[in-house]
C-alpha cells in the first residue's frame, strides 16, 4: 500500500470493514424463495439502508422492483456543481449449493489462510463495503467531492430484471455522469483490472415429455421412449465434438485481441483435474470472453439412491447461454429455443420456457473517467498499471444504464478475481483487495471531481 494520509486511513477503516461484511453475509439473501426465506433479503436490505442512513445518505429508500424484490437507493450530497457519481453493488447472493464442501459454515463470514471466507463475500456484499469504506477515508480528507448516488440491487443473481425494469419506469432516478459497477474484479489478486465487456446471458427451462405416466423398464424398456434420454440428447446436442458450444445460426468464432489468460493459470484457476481437456477452441479468452457458452445447470430426474426401474416419462433442465457483445440476447434465445425443439429424438414433445435475459455490454474505455481511474488504480497498487479485461458473466443493468444515460460513463471494478469463487462453495475474498480497490476508489472520487472542474 501506498504510504499516504488518505491511505492510512483506508488500513484503520479494515476492522469496521470486517465487521460489517461479516454482519452482511450472516443474511441468507438468495433472492429465491423456493430455497430461502423473502425475509432473510428483506433484512439484508433494511440492513443496507440503515448504513446508509449512518453515513449521512437521504433520501434512502426501499425500492419495491416488479419481481417482487427490493433495491436499496440513496443519495449523498456534495459540493455545489460537482459530478454525480452512482455506485452499484447487489446484496443478493447465490445459494451456498452443498453445505457440506464448505470448510467453514457459508453465512458465517470466517478467516482463514489470509482470505475471509463467506458467500457474498466477493459477489457482491464485498462490492458495498468497499464503496462504504472509500466514502468514509474520503470524508476525513476533506470530504467526499462530487454527489453520490448508491444503488444496491435485490435480485441480480437470479437474473430477473426487477431493477432494471424500475429504472426504466423512473429513469431520473439513478442519472449520473459516471458509473461505478462493483461486481466484478481483478484478473488476479494485485493486478488492478477494470473489465471492458461483460457477456449477456440468457436462461432457459426445457422440458422433455413422452409418455403419459412412468413405465417398468423390465416390461416395456427398449421401445418405449424414454423422456430422460431423449433429454440427454437434446442437451448433448447444444456442444460440438471439442465441447464448444454449437447451437444453430449462433456465431462462435470471435477472438480476444485484448489482455490474453494462460491455459496453465486457467487451468489452476478453474482446478481442472488432471488428464482432463479444456472444451472448446481458439484461445482461453476467446472461449471466456469472445464467444458464447452453453451450461447445463441443472436436470430434474430420480436422484440416484431410491430411483426406481422405470422409463421416464418426463424430464426437465435448466440451460444457460452467455453471449458475447455484438450478439442481441432475444435473438439468442430464439436460436436456443428452435435449437432445442429441433433436437428432439423420435418425435419427443419439447417444451421451453425463458426464466431470465440479459444483453452483453461493451464500455468505452477511452472515456475520460478511465484515465482517471488509470491514476488511482497506479497509486493504490504501488505503481502496477491498470490492465483491461473482458468477463465471461453478466451484469444486465449496465445496458439499461448505458440506454437510459448514453452520455454517462461506465467503469467495472471489484473483489471477484479467480480465487474467490464465487459461485462456488467456500467463495472468499482478499482483505488486501478490498483495502486497495477502497483507496482506489477513493483517490478516483478525487481525480474524477478535478477532472470534471477541469472540462
Amino acid at each position: 500500500m501506498p504510504d499516504s494520509p488518505l491511505a492510512h486511513t483506508v488500513a484503520s477503516l479494515q476492522s469496521r470493514a470486517r465487521t460489517e461484511l461479516a454482519e452482511l453475509v450472516a443474511f441468507k439473501s438468495v433472492a429465491d424463495p423456493a430455497q430461502f426465506p423473502r425475509s432473510e433479503c428483506e433484512a439484508a436490505a433494511q440492513w443496507v439502508a440503515g448504513a446508509l442512513r449512518a453515513d449521512g445518505f437521504t433520501d434512502v429508500a426501499l425500492l419495491d422492483t416488479p419481481d417482487g424484490t427490493q433495491s436499496v437507493y440513496g443519495y449523498l450530497p456534495g459540493p455545489a456543481g460537482a459530478p454525480t457519481v452512482l455506485l452499484y453493488a447487489h446484496y443478493d447472493v447465490q445459494p451456498p449449493l452443498d453445505e457440506t464442501a464448505w470448510i467453514s459454515p457459508p453465512f458465517e463470514l470466517t478467516e482463514r489462510d489470509g482470505r475471509w471466507y463467506g458467500r457474498g463475500a466477493a459477489d457482491c456484499k464485498g462490492g458495498l463495503i468497499m464503496h462504504l469504506t472509500a466514502l468514509r477515508a474520503l470524508k476525513e480528507h476533506g470530504g467526499i467531492p462530487v454527489n453520490v448516488k448508491v444503488i444496491v440491487e435485490g435480485s441480480e443473481e437470479q437474473g430477473t430484471g426487477g431493477l432494471e425494469r424500475y429504472a426504466e419506469a423512473h429513469p431520473e432516478l439513478l442519472t449520473a455522469d459516471t458509473i461505478v459497477i462493483g461486481d466484478t474484479g481483478n484478473f488476479r489478486v494485485g493486478l488492478p483490472t477494470v473489465t471492458a465487456t461483460l457477456r449477456g446471458m440468457t436462461l432457459v427451462r426445457v422440458q422433455v415429455d413422452t409418455l403419459a405416466g412412468n413405465l417398468h423398464s423390465g416390461q416395456f424398456g427398449g421401445a418405449a421412449p424414454d423422456a430422460l434420454a431423449a433429454l440427454i440428447r437434446v442437451l448433448d446436442s447444444l456442444r460440438g465434438e471439442d465441447g464448444s458450444t454449437t447451437i444453430d445460426g449462433l456465431e462462435a468464432d470471435a477472438t480476444w485481441e485484448g489482455l490474453q489468460y494462460p491455459e496453465e493459470e486457467f487451468r489452476q484457476d478453474a482446478k481442472v483435474l488432471d488428464g482432463v481437456g479444456l472444451t472448446g477452441g481458439g484461445t482461453v479468452a476467446d472461449r471466456i470472453w469472445a464467444r458464447p457458452a452453453v451450461t447445463v445447470l441443472g436436470i430434474d430426474c430420480p436422484p440416484v439412491v431410491g430411483a426406481t426401474p422405470s422409463v421416464q416419462a418426463g424430464a426437465r433442465a435448466l440451460v444457460s447461454l452467455r453471449i458475447p457483445p455484438g450478439t442481441d440476447a432475444v435473438k439468442a434465445t430464439e436460436l436456443l429455443t428452435a435449437h432445442l425443439e429441433n433436437a428432439a429424438p423420435w418425435g419427443a414433445r419439447v417444451s421451453v420456457e425463458q426464466v431470465g435475459q440479459g444483453q452483453p455490454f461493451r464500455a468505452d474505455t477511452n472515456s475520460p473517467a478511465y484515465a482517471s481511474m488509470a491514476s488511482a488504480m497506479r497509486e493504490a497498487y504501488d505503481g502496477t498499471e491498470m490492465q483491461t479485461s473482458g468477463m465471461g458473466g453478466s451484469i444486465p443493468l449496465c445496458n439499461t444504464l448505458a440506454a437510459l444515460y448514453p452520455e454517462a460513463e461506465i467503469l467495472l471494478i471489484g473483489l471477484s478475481e479467480p480465487e474467490a469463487q464465487i459461485h462456488a462453495v467456500n467463495e472468499s475474498v482478499s482483505p488486501e483487495e478490498l483495502e486497495r480497490l477502497s483507496l482506489a476508489e477513493a483517490l478516483f472520487l478525487q481525480r474524477y471531481a478535478e477532472q470534471y472542474a477541469q472540462r
